[in-house]
């Protein structure tokens, strides 16, 4: 009997080239000229995975959005992994936004995930939840192949990554 294979479907973020790009992101505020003299900050909350930006306006905070999210997308951290929150009135004239970082496969998702890959039908290929990810495992590691191959080509709302195969 040939031994079943296996990978595991996980979602998140690394929080060190989060770091990163908040860094970058903070030196860029710094040296443009339409943030000289504004209250504008990009604060990271390793324990809560929140970054809270807060700027003068509406305006600039859309900037500083942008401004962030281009140095994430450089670093090659996924911001379909990142929800933002609404823009909120605080203290001192400004605004706030708290951006929140998606750290594993959201339940929901994870159910639309195993529902996905039944409906494909595809040969002896089986997912199980586990607590925050998906495993998925198979006789045959061409199934799991192209498991991986229709997983890639749909949208569940969360950046997937594939690893821990076991053949």
């Amino acid at each position: 009997m040939a031994t079943a294979a296996s990978f595991d479907i996980t979602s998140g973020v690394d929080l060190q080239e989060v770091d990163n790009a908040v860094n970058q992101a903070r030196k860029e505020v710094a040296q443009r000229y339409d943030f000289k003299g504004s209250r504008a900050a990009i604060d990271l909350d390793r324990a809560a995975n929140t970054i809270t930006l807060t700027a003068d306006d509406d305006f600039k905070m859309h900037a500083l959005w942008e401004i962030l999210q281009g140095r994430l997308v450089r670093r090659g951290v996924p911001t379909k992994n990142m929800t933002p929150g609404d823009i909120e009135r605080a203290a001192n004239d400004t605004v706030r936004r708290v951006i929140a970082l998606q750290q594993g496969i959201p339940s929901e998702a994870a159910r639309e995930i195993v529902k996905f890959l039944k409906d494909r039908k595809l040969k002896k290929v089986q997912a199980a939840i586990q607590a925050d990810q998906v495993r998925v495992s198979s006789v045959s590691k061409d199934d799991l192949q192209e498991a991986i191959r229709v997983l890639r080509e749909h949208d569940f709302g969360v950046a997937l990554q594939f690893g821990n195969y076991r053949g």
